[in-house]
């Protein structure tokens, strides 16, 4: 399957999402990788994981061009080599997306909604935050919450937060897709956010771009 969409939210930003249907040897062809990349594929013990590795190079290429390299931070965030772009990577189950701005930094998280997410809604969600009550609705929105929060983690730089304490998603009228508000609150980070969420099959995805210019 490849790259499944390739959309510009502005001149700046793109945001790409791979769905994995291809062997290992299929996305060693797409996936040209340096020295370092290597390294890192053979210390993966999964096929699966192997494959999730292989198709964010593979979508990296697509929408930036073979040459572009990732490296990691000592948080395990990841960066350009380069240093051209923020860029955020997220994986679940059979897709991978990737968004990337050369003027905002970035968040994006996606999930495939198989677990029952209810049983441990009560680890990530806080008093002011607001889930449908409807049952085949429920699911889809604690989804978004989750990876709303994850998106706000991201782009916040992984550091001291609690998606219950530090992070809060204002009450919204669930839609197929749409957009969201977001705050996260701790000693050093008081920002808000805005969010957009959408649905693709069985998966949610949220994302998030803030441009903080010269602050």
């Amino acid at each position: 399957m490849g790259c499944i969409t390739k959309h510009y939210l502005n001149e700046n930003s793109v945001l790409g999402v791979w769905k994995i249907e291809e062997d290992i040897n299929t996305l060693l062809q797409l996936a040209e990788l340096d020295n370092e990349d290597k390294k890192r594929f053979r210390g993966f013990a999964s096929n699966s994981r192997r494959l999730e590795f292989l198709s964010v190079r593979a979508l990296l290429a697509e929408l930036l061009g073979k040459d572009a390299r990732i490296v990691y931070n000592k948080n395990n965030k990841p960066f350009l080599k380069d240093g051209s772009r923020f860029i955020s990577i997220t994986h679940s189950h059979k897709l991978t997306a990737i968004l990337t701005s050369t003027t905002e930094k970035v968040g994006i998280d996606l999930e495939y909604m198989s677990s029952n997410i209810s049983s441990f809604a009560f680890k990530f969600l806080n008093r002011k935050e607001k889930i449908t009550r409807e049952n085949d609705l429920r699911k889809y929105h604690l989804y978004i919450h989750w990876c709303a929060k994850e998106s706000l983690y991201k782009i916040c730089d992984k550091e001291g937060i609690n998606f219950r304490k530090n992070i809060t998603i204002e009450p919204f009228e669930l839609k197929e897709s749409g957009e969201i508000n977001g705050f996260v609150k701790t000693d050093r980070i008081n920002e808000s956010f805005d969010l957009w969420y959408s649905k693709y099959d069985n998966y949610a995805i949220v994302w998030t771009k803030k441009d903080y210019g010269n602050k």
